[in-house]
Parts: structure tokens; C-alpha cells; sequence
């Protein structure tokens, strides 16, 4: 069972639902993955659901920003990438073109955090870690185990990315395999004529042990299955879920060889 008590630098470390309606998202996710949930308070009236298997962190939810809802920013999951020092992470996007969305600052003494937006429009956070390493469970059942980018123009981000995070790309004619060091940890894809005006985003997978079953469950508890169960040869099964609220993840079924 993969625990970790530090991630390297590069690595996706913790997916965090940014939801309108936090209460009902956290029951959703907790009958569907089965996870624990506990509420940390972040403010006066606000809390931070804390999603844990084994008494261990794998995700987050929180209520959406004001701002993001004035701008019309739909439910989520936003994507953070562990990094040594936010604020060099944050100097080095500005210098391959990438935008601030919000500067290096400090969540008290859990980390420090950055929101950076790449050159093809996706959002992405960087985590610097203090107290909290990010999700102390990768890649098994009920935990995340992929994050893909889907974007208009790859080349721009290919080049981005590689140079941010020092990811190594496996480019083929479909799709692109980023690295972390040997580990596999992320993907991305082009966003075609048959998305529509879907924008960039980087999308979480938590993987399952029965992706068809999942599904199934995820339409029983309100969900919305946009991509039914698919094949993916010589990876698994997986399948693109909206949570009630709107939120868009993947489940999938790893094929293990």
C-alpha cells in the first residue's frame, strides 16, 4: 500500500474539490469512495472537509471563492504540484510566460501556496509543504492516482511544464506521459473540435477497484457519467464522472501486469 510521508518535487500531491454546495459534495465523495471526512475551520463560517482512508489525507473539499463565482468559475478540482520553493516556482512561470493568479503566501503552518495559470490557459497550484505533505496515499483504490491535462495547444505545454517542474515528456501521436524522475504521474491530451469550448484543465483520476460499478453508483448518488466505462489498452478502465454539483473527475481501473 503506497504512504507517503513526503512527495518529490513535481509530483501531483493533492487534488482539492472547490465546490457551491460543500456539505452535499462531501457525502457524494464519501459514498463513493468511501472515505472519512473531517471539518477543519478556515475562518468564521467556513471549514475544510478533509477526506481520509486508513486515518490517512488523500483529498480536500472547500466552498468556491467568492471571486472565482463572480467570474463565473464552475465546481472543480483543483491540481497542486508538490515544489521546493513556491516562490521560485512562481518567478520560473512568470519567465516561461505563464500568469499569477495568486502569489506565494502562507496557509498558516500547513504549507505555502502559489495558483499559476500556464500559457494554454490551465489552472495549476504549487505546494510548498510544511506541516502538510499533501495526500498521504497515492495510487491505490479510493486514492488519486493520475492527473491529465487537456489543452489546445500541447507543444506550448510540453515546454512549459518540462521546464516549471523538470517532467520528462513521452510524446506519442495521442497522448503525452509526464514523468516525475522514473514514476509515470501525469498526462495530457489535445481538447479537439468535439470538446466544444470546453477550456484547458488539468482533471484528477482517483482510481477504483471496479470502474463499471463506481459509475453505476456515482449516477444512483446524483452524479452524471460524461464518458461511460472505456477500455484503455494496456492501462485499464476508466470513466469521466460530473459530481452532482458539476465538479468533473476520472475513476479508474488499473490494469495490473
Amino acid at each position: 500500500m503506497p504512504e507517503f510521508s513526503s512527495h518529490t518535487p513535481g509530483t501531483f500531491c493533492w487534488p482539492e474539490l472547490a465546490t457551491t454546495d460543500q456539505q452535499s459534495a462531501v457525502t457524494f465523495y464519501r459514498s463513493l469512495f468511501g472515505w472519512e471526512a473531517t471539518e477543519q475551520p478556515v475562518g468564521p463560517t467556513e471549514t475544510y472537509s478533509m477526506f481520509q482512508m486508513r486515518g490517512l489525507e488523500v483529498a480536500a473539499a472547500c466552498t468556491i471563492r467568492n471571486e472565482e463565482r463572480q467570474h463565473g468559475v464552475p465546481p472543480h478540482w483543483n491540481a497542486y504540484v508538490s515544489v521546493a520553493n513556491a516562490d521560485e516556482s512562481v518567478k520560473r512561470a512568470q519567465e516561461l510566460g505563464g500568469k499569477v493568479i495568486a502569489p506565494a503566501f502562507d496557509v498558516m503552518d500547513a504549507g505555502r501556496i502559489a495558483v499559476l495559470q500556464d500559457p494554454t490557459g490551465a489552472v495549476i497550484s504549487v505546494w510548498q509543504p510544511k506541516r502538510h505533505v499533501g495526500a498521504k496515499i497515492l495510487r491505490e483504490p479510493g486514492a488519486l492516482g493520475w492527473t491529465e491535462l487537456l489543452t489546445r495547444d500541447t507543444a506550448a505545454a510540453e515546454k512549459f511544464y518540462t521546464q516549471l517542474f523538470g517532467w520528462k515528456a513521452k510524446v506519442s501521436p495521442e497522448y503525452t506521459e509526464f514523468s516525475v524522475g522514473a514514476t509515470p504521474d501525469a498526462g495530457m491530451m489535445k481538447l479537439d473540435e468535439k470538446w466544444g469550448d470546453v477550456p484547458p484543465h488539468w482533471m484528477p483520476y482517483f482510481q477504483v477497484d471496479d470502474c463499471d460499478g463506481r459509475a453505476a453508483k456515482a449516477t444512483q448518488l446524483g452524479g452524471r457519467v460524461n464518458v461511460p466505462p472505456s477500455d484503455i489498452p494496456n492501462v485499464g478502465r476508466f470513466a469521466m464522472v460530473a459530481d452532482p454539483q458539476g465538479a468533473i473527475f476520472s475513476i479508474i481501473k488499473i490494469i495490473r501486469r
